[in-house]
């Protein structure tokens, strides 16, 4: 029996913020994987190593976590004012489809740097030394990012003293701003579509929670640590390794995407994994990060764990983060109540591998909550480049 030859695939493995992802220039798509559709997806997958039964990723490029196991195309824009184009897709470890639904806010940081690698952004805006602003349209929420790439001999700066809490070594600084990261333009709805701050949430088997749902970054709901028994502490080892809690993390998940109206059925929450976050939040108090260090109450505002794609996060998603300094920056959300209350435009918050600060400046217009822009800092760095490889017949 004659099997196909495997083909290979320029592409880019980074790292960008706690995230990793492969990452890939349109036009070097088989072209069968060039529009969306069943061959891209089963590619990615193939790429990935996905679906995983082992839940391990041996055979591909992916970590098995969720904020490993992602792919990314860009190409030039096509939209006015943009540079690039980044499409983002969130492969499930073991089950056969891929998340197109939001965005990844720490791989934006990489998708600046890729646009400078891979050739994409006009070389007349590029300084030979200082920072260039590259701006992103991105292509899953319809919403711009800018990222400030610092730049060295007209390359990619990538190397500097900047740390990050959840990344091992230091790097260059990459500013991300978040432009009007208020309303998830997949959805076309409001920041908050229930129109409250904050609601009482029906969750079967679990009763009713106060939640605040909001779209900003990525559709996210926040419901009080306390009131489902945690602390805001507890790391990653405690949430991933209890089947229970796990459960009833996704039942608050899929009753809160029912009531945002992100999905119609609970059966719909199947397929979208990657949206909406679920999050706990905590007044601030002294914890120990997984790296072994103490994270005093002094240093931060509040508290937050994240689950993405069914598990606790290492650290925090960078759209997750955004939608965290959004509601900070409203009074009377869960998050602020959090955080001390009162107006603010950044705050500082505990994460399980350390501390982050975002900054967002929220307004009220005709009775609606408005932010105009979040941002933070982060880092990138190409790990490997050159080709991947996959079966022939894989797509």
């Amino acid at each position: 029996m004659a099997f196909a030859p495997q083909i290979k695939i320029p592409a880019t493995y980074i790292r960008g913020g706690t995230s990793k992802g492969v990452f890939f220039r349109l036009q070097d798509l088989p072209a069968a994987c060039q529009q969306p559709g069943e061959a891209r997806d089963k590619l990615f997958m193939r790429v990935i190593g996905s679906p995983d039964p082992y839940s391990a990723h041996i055979d591909g490029m992916g970590g098995a976590t969720s904020s490993t196991s992602k792919c990314v195309i860009l190409s030039k824009s096509s939209v006015p004012d943009h540079d690039v184009d980044y499409l983002y897709g969130q492969v499930s470890i073991d089950k056969p489809f891929v998340d197109w639904s939001g965005n990844c806010g720490n791989l934006s940081t990489a998708a600046g740097a890729f646009a400078l690698h891979a050739g994409l952004v006009d070389p007349a805006r590029i300084p030979d030394n200082g920072v260039c602003v590259v701006r992103i349209w991105q292509a899953n929420i319809q919403k711009t990012i800018i990222a400030h790439v610092p730049v060295t001999n007209g390359q990619v700066q990538e190397t500097g003293d900047f740390e990050l809490d959840g990344v091992t070594f230091p790097a260059a600084e990459i500013v991300l701003e978040f432009m009007d990261p208020s309303d998830d333009g997949d959805e076309g709805g409001s920041m908050f579509p229930t129109g409250n701050l904050v609601d009482d949430l029906d969750v079967p088997g679990i009763g009713t929670l106060k939640a605040t749902m909001i779209t900003a970054g990525i559709p996210t709901v926040f419901v009080n640590a306390a009131d489902i028994g945690y602390t805001g502490t507890e790391l990653r080892e405690q949430i991933n390794t209890d089947a229970a809690a796990l459960q009833r993390f996704e039942a608050i998940r899929i009753a809160g995407a029912l009531r945002m109206g992100l999905i119609q059925t609970p059966e719909e929450a199947a397929t979208r994994q990657h949206t909406p976050k679920i999050a706990f939040v905590a007044p601030p108090t002294a914890y120990k990060a997984s790296s072994g260090k103490t994270i005093e109450a002094s240093d931060v505002d509040l508290l937050v764990r994240a689950l993405s794609m069914g598990k606790l996060h290492h650290a925090m998603m960078g759209t997750c983060a955004v939608a965290i300094g959004t509601a900070a920056a409203i009074p009377g959300t869960l998050v602020n109540q959090a955080a001390g209350g009162g107006a603010r435009e950044a705050v500082r918050f505990g994460h399980p591998s350390g501390t982050l600060r975002v900054g967002a400046q929220a307004q009220q217009v005709d009775g609606q909550w408005t932010v105009t822009k979040a941002i933070m800092s982060r880092s990138a760095r190409v790990l490997m480049e050159g080709w991947v490889r996959v079966p022939g017949d894989t797509f």
